[in-house]
């Protein structure tokens, strides 16, 4: 009986051990043997160094900047440059609606006195047609044209004075409307030479002697009319808001070259089409170096790979 007992408690099996972190996940400990594997893949990052296309670019839109501050130097000197004030009102007037003019002013006399009841005769050329109206200065010399077309027209000053009829022609560009205003307002004053001014005019008619006395100043005027001040001060605002454009696309074009960001290069692009630049070539040239910003190829390197200095390009 004693030798049964031994064999059975010699077939009882031995209790297995568990790991305390087994008993903490659930999961047991592998049995079998661990296998270890290796991969080709590579850690990259975006190049920080522009692509020479895009350093390309940047110098592209660098001269397009330089386009862009020549035009808003150009606009804030009206007296010189390509485009004078008077043109680019000319301009924006063939556009405009038809009667969204007024023109508004006085009449002086040559010792600065406002002259009342003088003739305020203005025409202009309607596609062949020449039109005409004609208003009388109030007492203190004011006149006031509503509902006029803009552009060019002849202002003669009609002054009827010692027997004689004194006719003071100038030449005159109404400006349109401007931005969201309906109506576009041209204020200028006039001051009407002294009879003695005028009796030194030779008569139109050939005679010694004439009853009408003109001093035309519309041949000086051909090339540059009279205009409203406040035209040629938007026209240098405009001038100055070039140049900052300029300025800022210029700052955004070397910020983009340094940290050789694409997304900064092409804002660059898109602000130096706004500088326009003499004759649209900054617009033109602009939209070309912002499509280009497209096909500039993206970069990556290495993680952990050197990287060269900048100043070492």
């Amino acid at each position: 009986m004693a030798e049964v007992e031994e064999d059975t408690s010699a077939s009882e099996s031995i209790p297995e051990v568990t790991d305390y972190i087994d008993d903490l996940t659930g999961l047991s400990e592998p049995k079998g043997e661990l296998t270890f594997a290796s991969s080709s893949t590579v850690l990259t990052m975006p190049d920080p160094i522009m692509h020479p296309m895009g350093q390309a670019i940047g110098v592209f839109l660098l001269f397009i900047c330089l386009l862009g501050f020549l035009n808003g130097v150009d606009y804030a000197s009206p007296d010189s440059g390509l485009v004078r004030p008077d043109e680019f009102v000319y301009r924006l007037s063939l556009t405009a609606p038809d009667e969204t003019a007024t023109f508004r002013g006085a009449v002086y006399d040559h010792e600065d006195q406002p002259l009342e009841n003088a003739t305020v005769y203005i025409s202009w050329d309607d596609d062949g047609i020449w039109n005409s109206t004609e208003i009388l200065t109030k007492a203190d010399g004011s006149f006031q044209f509503e509902r006029l077309d803009p552009g060019l027209t002849r202002v003669d000053i009609i002054v009827e004075r010692d027997d004689y009829r004194d006719v003071y022609s100038n030449r005159v560009l109404l400006s349109p409307p401007a931005m969201i205003e309906p109506i576009g307002f041209t204020t200028i004053d006039f001051t009407i030479p002294s009879p003695e001014d005028f009796a030194t005019q030779p008569c139109t008619n050939g005679a010694d002697e004439c009853e009408i006395r003109t001093i035309d100043m519309t041949p000086e005027q051909m090339d540059h009319p009279l205009m409203d001040p406040g035209a040629s001060s938007i026209y240098i605002t405009i001038g100055f808001a070039f140049i900052g454009l300029a300025l800022i696309a210029t700052g955004f074009t070397l910020w983009a070259m340094k940290t050789g960001s694409i997304a900064i290069l092409r804002t660059a692009a898109s602000l130096s089409f706004f500088g326009m630049g003499h004759y649209y070539t900054a617009c033109c040239f602009g939209i070309v170096a912002f499509l280009l910003t497209f096909a500039v190829p993206k970069r990556h390197i290495t993680v952990g790979e050197k990287l060269p200095i900048i100043g070492q390009l």
